[in-house]
């Protein structure tokens, strides 16, 4: 069999037709409408300007033929333009849960569309910021509005049937919280009640940390309360006993003279400052 290129399937299939070989497909007139690119050593058909950027009318003496080259040329669509703009003023449209999934067929188009659409609340009174964006194409296209004016004329139209709705479903929560009606919580409220249970289970296992480690310390210290009231001297009393030669004791319970044990004593005798250190005869015991 005679391998056919991708480009030449409607030639040969035309050449059938005329035949009588096979009958006539139903993408032939589609294709034969939109024909596919040919080889790069051939030159590329001409395009219409459904897809094209409409360009600046630039007069010149002699144009210059552009060279042909292998990269195809950028699509464009003036829904795009008007998409981006949309956005760049509401952005936070885009955070409105959509439906992505795709139902068996092709969405048939709106019987309400070209001249007979004028208003954007003939396709409902909640638009999505499609229907803003195709509303603004219809009055552009078919209506022969400019582009500006046909954009502000459809965000206004739509911001005002978003307040309608906003202060209609207001209303009715009141209304029904007055009648006694009990709201659940959405599944954003749940998520944020869930994340708090979480966050406090994490407080506590730090604080259970926390008490693990001081637990496995094998010395502590332990600060006691002073339970006597006391007055801050300025430092009168410890200049005082500076310059009678005397040390102040800050801890007795260290300064204090060891008193021995029956079964051993001390080797050394601590004063009542803990400065000189003299020594001790054992003292002996009873057998």
């Amino acid at each position: 069999m005679v391998r056919r290129l991708a480009s030449q399937v409607h030639q040969q299939v035309a050449r059938l037709m005329r035949g009588e070989v096979v009958k006539e497909p139903a993408w032939y007139s589609a294709v034969l409408d939109n024909p596919p690119l040919p080889l790069p050593p051939k030159s590329p058909p001409n395009r219409t300007a459904f897809d094209l950027k409409p360009q600046k009318v630039v007069v010149k003496s002699k144009p210059k033929a552009k060279p042909y080259g292998p990269r195809p040329f950028p699509v464009y669509y003036l829904e795009d333009d008007i998409r981006r703009q949309f956005f760049r003023d509401h952005p936070f449209e885009a955070f409105r849960p959509v439906t992505l999934a795709e139902g068996q067929g092709i969405e048939a188009q709106h019987p309400i569309s070209g001249a007979d659409w004028t208003r954007l609340r003939q396709r409902g009174r909640n638009p999505t910021p499609d229907d803003a964006i195709q509303f603004t194409l219809n009055l552009h296209q078919h209506h022969s509005v400019p582009l500006s004016y046909a954009y502000a004329r459809a965000i206004a139209q739509f911001r005002a049937l978003r307040s309608e709705r906003h202060i209609a479903m207001t209303m009715a929560v009141h209304e029904a919280e007055n009648l006694g009606a009990v709201w659940q919580n959405s599944e954003i409220a749940h998520g944020f009640q869930k994340e708090i249970k979480s966050l406090a289970t994490w407080e506590r296992q730090s604080e259970l940390d926390e008490g693990a480690m001081a637990a496995r310390k094998r010395w502590r210290s332990i600060a006691l309360e002073h339970t006597e009231d006391r007055e801050w001297s300025k430092g009168q009393e410890y200049v005082r006993l500076w310059k009678e030669g005397q040390t102040p004791r800050y801890a007795p319970a260290l300064t204090e003279p060891v008193k021995p044990t029956p079964l051993e004593s001390p080797k050394y005798d601590v004063d009542t400052f803990g400065l000189n250190k003299s020594r001790v005869q054992p003292a002996t015991v009873p057998r």
